[in-house]
């Protein structure tokens, strides 16, 4: 096999592509052969080490991946070789093959293409996690999302969609907002074009605001948005894509009867594994009635993977970035 070795979480350019000996799957693991790996925001902070997952070095980055079964381990009754799987975990993806715990790996069903499998999990497990279970989303509500062009923002139009909601997508530049608007958005907002956020979000709500904002942005946008959220509004906490963690004032929580509501999806699904396995079956039922499909920005090969990086820390990616095994 082969896989990109991180030898020191220094950044990008300390990985190399090494052929390694293919391991063999010890009890409850399967070897997975992988077809398509999807680039995450926060798969370029692990090899920074600016995650708060900090894996040994050496170790491989690449958290999501699809591909078949390829062996199975001791005590495995679950999976076969040879049946399509989809894994999130926390490293691993960026080779030919990996080994996972079996209850990681997500049986695919007939229909699930391999580049959407690969850019699924992590993002549409986490809003769905985030809109359904933690802001509790209603139908007629009104949601804005923020970096709204990005893997988990284009997965958080589709879901709120699918939940009935009206959305409010907001993005960095008018080709951002025009994707926004083609997969579902009822309305954009290019907020680095908007002289002013507030006025912006005031009038795509008709002066009352957002019900539900999601934000795996965070910086300089978080105030001024959260001063424009409707009453009772729910602030969800997704990420810090925009570097700087925001500090809000506690008493606009007060003046608003609003909540501030941490989203930890990884933390979730080992705490919670039952009600992700019940979200990740909607999510699989939504995606074969067509209702939930992923955005890909491009389909790259493998070796690629540097330039990848490259594209994601430029801010160029709309959706989500995949890479593929020859």
């Amino acid at each position: 096999m082969h896989a990109w070795i991180c030898d020191k979480p220094t950044g990008v350019d300390q990985l190399q592509w090494r052929e390694q000996p293919t391991p063999e799957p010890g009890p409850g693991e399967v070897r997975v052969a992988i077809r398509v790996a999807s680039l995450n925001f926060p798969d370029i902070l692990i090899v920074q080490n600016k995650y708060q997952f900090k894996p040994t070095p050496p170790f491989v980055p690449g958290s999501e991946f699809a591909g078949h079964v390829e062996a199975v381990g001791a005590g495995v009754s679950t999976l076969r070789v040879g049946d399509p799987v989809a894994v999130c975990g926390s490293s691993g993806g960026f080779a030919t093959h990996a080994i996972v715990a079996a209850e990681r790996a997500m049986p695919l069903p007939a229909g699930f293409a391999m580049e959407d499998a690969a850019a699924f999990v992590l993002t549409y497990g986490t809003s769905h996690h985030a809109l359904v279970d933690r802001a509790a989303l209603q139908p007629g509500e009104t949601v804005l999302v923020l970096g709204a062009a990005g893997g988990v923002g284009t997965s958080a139009i589709q879901i709120a969609k699918a939940l009935g909601a009206r959305v409010i997508a907001a993005a960095s530049s008018d080709e951002k907002c025009a994707l926004c608007s083609r997969i579902g958005a009822d309305a954009t907002i290019n907020y680095n074009g908007a002289t002013n956020l507030r006025e912006a979000i005031k009038a795509a709500t008709d002066g009352k605001g957002p019900d539900v904002v999601y934000d795996p942005v965070g910086g300089a946008f978080a105030e001024p948005v959260f001063r424009s959220i409707a009453w009772r509004g729910r602030y969800l906490v997704i990420g810090f894509a925009g570097g700087p963690i925001p500090a809000l004032p506690l008493n606009l929580a007060l003046l608003k009867g609003a909540s501030i509501v941490g989203v930890f999806w990884g933390d979730y699904t080992r705490r919670e594994p039952e009600a992700n396995a019940a979200a990740m079956r909607q999510l699989g039922q939504w995606y074969l009635q067509g209702k939930v499909k992923p955005v890909l920005d491009q389909v790259m090969d493998m070796a690629d993977l540097p330039a990848a990086y490259a594209r994601m820390g430029s801010r160029q990616v709309q959706g989500k970035l995949v890479l593929r095994n020859a």
